[in-house]
């Protein structure tokens, strides 16, 4: 095989993990029920199955991309794929609520080794020539939605056909697989000497870990319980810390000066804005299908299909047109602002409404918005970084994007429960506050698209922007 089909051999690798990591959110939803009756979960205990994952994997993902820069992205990215595996066998395994809790959260910790490890990968096979990486980045970037929507679509066959442990053990054989193929695929270079920041990666973790863990409980025991600002307290004074041991160490975890490349810093908080704008959408768009216009789990699902469809298509095929026309500042800002129309039109769901009207269109002029401002944002983002560096750009990258997506899911979820989306049963109740979530979520993506125009500091052209990457990865 040629060394070309083997690139993107090794990205059918990469895009097949960022859809894993993105699956294993999605698919336990059709079986927490299921769950909850052959574990003996409480109400509150059962939104954990999800949340333990999250923020595993928020709170991991800056040590995971250091270690891939410190030891390799080959060997962290198959490290990930054996701890996402062993996690995964535990899940289905388990027969106590502790149990699934702790799996759940390694195989939130194994995600948080794939994904940056994953991207830096992608720079090296593809970084050197700049034509390429755009059309890389973008397929890696259609796996998310992919992925979202199987999750959906596999969890309720899986649950209804088989049992619910095969949500589980479904990782299994494609953790295995990816464990053959990562040394035949992936290019072996990256590592580095140096010591590891112990001190640094422990307070970051755990700082971000409680950011994350006070956000999704949050909706749960109140935003103004003494509990959430404890947390969230802890958090702050953890990573305050963690800013001073960075300032003082001579190998850092986090060198601080790289926030200062051009753009990083505004790229990030895009991609922050855009996962929580983007989360809550797909959040109570599935909720509306089922809880008032009556979808089962498999209509709902397919009812996703187009949005998935067209984000894919956008992605791959029109993104990298319009970055090469106008360049990713310029498609940014528009993408968001397309993503922010999109979600006031959904915003306008009806109780008696039906999925043709009230939500084929209006999603998928968010999808459109969507496909348009992931890949340069993305793109912008990696590219900011030092060859050294690479890794920890797509650790700070995927942590701005789950940690967005946390926070604004998180806030949405509280708006909702306050104009109606708590009353169970009550179609008009139910969606107003969906339609309140809606809003919001809208009002987060027009944000985004005014900072992005006055943050991102140049409409620097996709050539630029590929051959800078690709000038760090030579």
């Amino acid at each position: 095989m040629s060394r070309s089909s083997l690139r993107w051999w090794a990205l059918a690798l990469i895009a097949l993990a960022q859809f894993m990591v993105i699956m294993d959110t999605s698919i336990i939803g059709v079986a927490l029920p299921r769950m909850r009756e052959d574990l003996g979960f409480t109400p509150g205990e059962l939104t954990w199955v999800f949340n333990a994952y999250v923020v595993a994997f928020g709170g991991l993902l800056l040590l995971g991309g250091r270690l891939s820069d410190q030891f390799g992205a080959r060997r962290v990215f198959a490290t990930g794929w054996a701890v996402l595996l062993a996690g995964s066998a535990a899940a289905g395994l388990a027969g106590t609520v502790e149990v699934e809790l702790a799996s759940r959260a390694v195989q939130g910790a194994g995600a948080a080794l794939i994904a940056p490890s994953a991207l830096t990968l992608l720079i090296m096979l593809f970084g050197a020539e700049p034509k390429e990486l755009t059309k890389a980045l973008a397929l890696y970037g259609a796996a998310a939605p992919a992925g979202g929507t199987a999750g959906v679509f596999l969890g309720g066959v899986i649950t209804e056909y088989v049992s619910w442990p095969w949500v589980f053990y479904l990782n299994i054989p494609i953790a295995a697989l990816a464990l053959i193929a990562t040394p035949a695929l992936m290019p072996a270079g990256g590592a580095r000497r140096g010591s590891l920041d112990v001190a640094g990666a422990l307070t970051v973790t755990a700082g971000l870990a409680a950011a994350v863990y006070a956000i999704v409980r949050a909706p749960e025991v109140g935003w103004a319980s003494m509990q959430t600002w404890g947390v969230l307290g802890g958090a702050a004074v953890l990573l305050i810390t963690f800013l001073a041991v960075q300032a003082t160490r001579r190998e850092p975890l986090v060198r601080l000066g790289i926030f200062r490349s051009p753009n990083l810093g505004a790229a990030n908080l895009a991609q922050m804005l855009l996962g929580a704008a983007w989360i809550p959408m797909w959040f109570y768009l599935n909720l509306y299908l089922q809880q008032v216009l009556g979808y089962s789990a498999f209509p709902g699902g397919a009812a996703l299909l187009p949005m998935t469809v067209l984000i894919m298509i956008g992605m791959i095929a029109l993104a990298p047109r319009t970055i090469a026309r106008f360049g990713p500042k310029t498609m940014i800002v528009t993408g968001l602002a397309v993503l922010a129309a999109g979600l006031g039109w959904l915003a306008l769901i009806r109780p008696t409404g039906s999925y043709l009207i009230d939500v084929l269109p209006a999603s998928l002029v968010a999808a459109l918005g969507m496909a348009l401002a992931f890949i340069p944002s993305l793109g912008t983002a990696l590219s900011s970084a030092r060859p050294e560096e690479g890794g920890l750009a797509s650790g700070i990258v995927n942590t701005s994007y789950q940690v967005g997506s946390a926070l604004g899911l998180a806030a949405m979820t509280a708006l909702a429960a306050a104009h109606g989306a708590d009353q169970l049963g009550d179609p008009p109740a139910l969606t107003n506050g969906y339609s309140a979530a809606l809003f919001g979520a809208a009002g987060i993506a027009a944000a985004a698209a005014a900072l992005a125009a006055i943050t991102l500091k140049r409409n620097t052209t996709p050539t630029a922007v590929q051959a800078e990457t690709a000038s760090t990865t030579r």
